[in-house]
């Protein structure tokens, strides 16, 4: 079945981009960028370094500007919500767990405390077992391995109870037991919440594992959207 009739068959799009672009100056970094995502899908990014893969995924919660082009959430036109409260439902986990000073437990108190929602220790433990930590909320931060920090930062975004989850190249700064203890946590989430996620990923490898379908990138450009094993068997146009 062709990649088209395979979308025709999918659930509604969760997040849908149109003509999605960004540039800086002359330099166009995306480019024309037209893609839907399903609620529960995994749409793993590949591509090479300065293909425009990280630039997109931040350009879906407005962590930069689209210079043309449009995002639409369950919809609608990203742009009626404030950023804020885009990024409350369209979460993001980064390359570095960057956690804010202090326990673990004000980690994930954070996103719901920003509006104006103090959410309490039970439910900050209930995050925190969903993540395999049971117990680490009165721990410092600055205290965590890369693998503990980073399953804190995934906490921290479910908190916010989001319907997106945007992932950059999530597991590339640890080691290869960590990697596997966050790719099967992610997947785990995914389903459990039915979420959709958008995944960067210079890992082959690592989209197989993960990814329902895959969009590769080129000079800002999509050059094969559908399975992996579709996209690296069709020739880039």
């Amino acid at each position: 079945m062709s990649s088209a009739g395979r979308e025709n068959l999918m659930p509604e799009s969760i997040l849908r981009t149109e003509e999605l672009g960004y540039s800086v100056g002359d330099k166009v970094i995306v480019d024309a960028v037209s893609l839907t995502v399903a609620q529960g899908e995994v749409l793993c990014v590949l591509g090479p370094s300065g293909s425009g893969k990280s630039s997109f995924l931040r350009l879906l919660n407005r962590l930069a500007e689209p210079t043309s082009g449009m995002v639409y959430l369950e919809g609608k036109d990203y742009r009626e919500l404030a950023p804020r409260e885009l990024r409350r439902r369209v979460g993001m986990i980064t390359q570095q767990a960057f956690l804010f000073p202090g326990r673990v437990a004000e980690n994930v108190r954070f996103g719901p405390r920003q509006r104006g929602q103090e959410i309490t220790d039970d439910a900050v433990e209930e995050c925190l077992r969903g993540v395999g930590l049971s117990g680490y909320g009165s721990r410092q931060g600055s205290t965590l391995s890369g693998g503990e920090a980073q399953r804190v930062s995934i906490a921290r975004a479910l908190a916010n109870e989001p319907v997106v989850l945007l992932a950059d190249e999530p597991t590339s700064a640890l080691d290869d037991f960590s990697k596997s203890g966050i790719e099967a946590l992610l997947r785990e989430i995914v389903k459990a919440r039915q979420l959709t996620c958008v995944m960067v990923t210079h890992d082959v490898a690592q989209a197989r594992r993960m990814a329902d379908r895959v969009a590769l990138f080129r000079g800002g450009r999509v050059v094969g959207l559908g399975t992996l094993a579709e996209v690296l068997d069709e020739p880039a146009s």
